[in-house]
């Protein structure tokens, strides 16, 4: 199953268009009640005034002092999943269970119940659809006296995406602080790692150099010894170079620097179809893939984590990357053929791989979907918006 595209824009606009439209909640009530008082002067009012009602886009539901319902726009019949008709006479407790939270009764003062991140001027509720299923509310309650008779009018809007959202956030905070912690210790990891690299590598290796090196000096001018040294000190010093080469190589490709991110990403193929014996095909322009440091350092490493993932946990025997440029943006394709991945892999704390590949995409802006159909392999479909193309550096 196929989730949609995340950033950081997703997550945070329905959150922040929720927030604005939660603060228009009371406004919207005491326009109704304006609105209501209004309409008994004349039918021409009155009219404009259920108009107004029947096309708001908030569910709006009027109850009489039995806590019944007299009046529920088109937006509250659809809201719960029922008709006007039904609910208009029905108890609003069918509605808004009175387990849950209580509508103030008549006469009384409205109910504020602050919740953080909220105005204090908005009540959370739970609301009951006609299916049966239960789903979270916001809403702003007012009461007045209409001929004698208290009417409480209650404006409700559905928060179940707000709330999903905050959720998703909160999630992506502990996995931020989580991966912050990781990155940490891998850090530490990899300094230990490159000081063993040096110590026992390259030390050894300068060590041995100096050992054939003094061993040089002490001999006689014309010594059938030296050829021999001096064969010994130059393998020592191939040695010592490759393995800087190497130790180099890993904490950053050469191929990013001298041939460019083409070349690094072949290399980078090549090196894993070696290494897992798994095939690994790479379609791509060359001239497509000029990109400035940045770019080409996020799209190797974003390409390295995910193939590094699928040898470890893919059981694939085939891999496709596919890069290309559309409507200023790089789109980046990376398939297998494995058994693909789970909707609760992807939501694991311990995810670091594929939260870093997304924190990388969102570093640039750019949107990152990973899904699997079934058993068919797992999909990576990336895009991220370029920089205009300099005319002078083409």
């Amino acid at each position: 199953m196929r989730q949609p595209a995340l950033s950081r824009k997703n997550l945070l606009t329905p959150l922040l268009s929720a927030a604005l439209l939660s603060g228009a909640l009371l406004a919207g009530a005491r326009l109704l009640l304006a609105l209501l008082s209004g309409a008994r002067d004349g039918a021409a009012p009155r009219n404009r005034s259920r108009n107004i009602i029947q096309n708001a886009r908030d569910a709006i539901i009027s109850t009489d002092e039995t806590q019944r319902i007299v009046l529920a726009n088109p937006s509250a019949a659809a809201m719960f999943g029922t008709t006007v008709r039904a609910m208009q006479g029905a108890p609003l407790r069918q509605f808004l269970p009175r387990g849950a939270k209580r509508v103030p009764a008549p006469g009384t003062r409205e109910q504020r119940a602050p919740v953080h991140g909220r105005r204090a001027t908005d009540d959370s509720l739970t609301g009951q659809k006609a299916s049966g299923a239960y789903f979270p509310l916001e809403g702003s309650i007012s009461t007045q006296a209409e001929d004698g008779h208290q009417i409480t009018t209650i404006i409700l809007r559905d928060i179940t995406e707000r709330l999903q959202v905050q959720r998703q956030l909160q999630q992506s905070y502990s996995q931020l602080q989580e991966l912050s912690a990781a990155l940490q210790t891998i850090r530490e990891e990899e300094r230990t790692h490159i000081s063993r690299e040096l110590h026992d590598d390259l030390g050894q290796l300068l060590a041995a150099l100096r050992m054939d090196l003094t061993l040089l000096r002490q001999q006689p001018p014309g010594s059938p010894a030296m050829p021999g040294l001096l064969h010994s000190m130059d393998e020592l010093l191939l040695t010592a170079i490759a393995s800087l080469r190497r130790i180099a190589g890993n904490l950053r490709p050469r191929a990013l620097d001298e041939g460019g991110l083409y070349f690094a990403l072949e290399g980078l193929r090549q090196d894993f179809e070696r290494r897992h014996a798994i095939a690994c095909r790479l379609d791509a322009v060359e001239d497509e893939l000029i990109l400035d440091d940045r770019y080409s350092t996020a799209i190797f490493r974003i390409v390295q984590e995910a193939l590094t993932n699928i040898a470890r946990h893919a059981q694939a025997r085939n891999v496709r990357l596919r890069l290309h440029r559309d409507d200023g943006a790089l789109r980046i394709a990376i398939e297998d053929d494995g058994r693909g991945i789970r909707d609760s892999d992807m939501d694991k704390a311990a995810s670091f791989g594929l939260i870093g590949m997304r924190e990388r995409v969102w570093a640039i802006h750019g949107d990152i979907l990973i899904g699997s159909d079934g058993n068919r392999g797992t999909r990576i479909d990336i895009r991220m918006p370029l920089p205009p193309r300099d005319p002078a550096a083409q």
